[in-house]
């Protein structure tokens, strides 16, 4: 695992396969966060966080493919970030397919909310803020504001 000068790890933090985690300066991770690389044994690291990114208790990464956090993020406790989904084929047992997965990133300046859902594929935007609870399955542009489920726009930051 990469770490950062000054970060800051809580209690409880799990990682299934720390060489691939980075994280960079000045973050704060609180307790029970779950770094799962859910995927194959590759050279790492796939969960890329920027400086300055705080993530609060109870937040799940669970990634095959890539996360990519920016810098000055906030990430509230509860959240998911899940860059995988499993396939649907009636040809096949849905547990022995294997699904689409795609890059998740958030750019700098990012305010993640509570119990926040963000699956494959999707780009939050520079400044973005999603509200609490929502279900994000598609890019979000810089500096709106989404909430709900599925997320949608519900402003724009002044």
């Amino acid at each position: 695992m990469e770490l950062g000068i000054g970060t800051y790890i809580g209690k409880d933090v799990k990682i299934s396969w720390p060489h691939q985690v980075k994280l960079g300066n000045n973050c704060r991770l609180e307790h029970s966060i779950y770094f799962h690389y859910d995927g194959i044994y590759s050279s790492g690291p796939s969960i890329c966080i920027g400086n300055h990114v705080f993530i609060g208790n109870n937040t799940e990464f669970n990634i095959s493919d890539k996360i990519t956090i920016g810098d000055n993020c906030l990430i509230a406790a509860g959240c998911r970030f899940v860059d995988h989904n499993h396939g649907t084929s009636l040809s096949e047992l849905i547990r022995t397919q294997k699904g689409p997965k795609k890059e998740i990133i958030l750019e700098d300046d990012v305010w993640i909310g509570c119990n926040v859902i963000v699956l494959k594929g999707v780009t939050i935007g520079k400044g973005a803020i999603v509200a609490a609870g929502a279900v994000v399955n598609k890019p979000i542009p810089s500096n709106e504001i989404w909430g709900g489920i599925p997320a949608k726009k519900i402003g724009n930051r002044k």
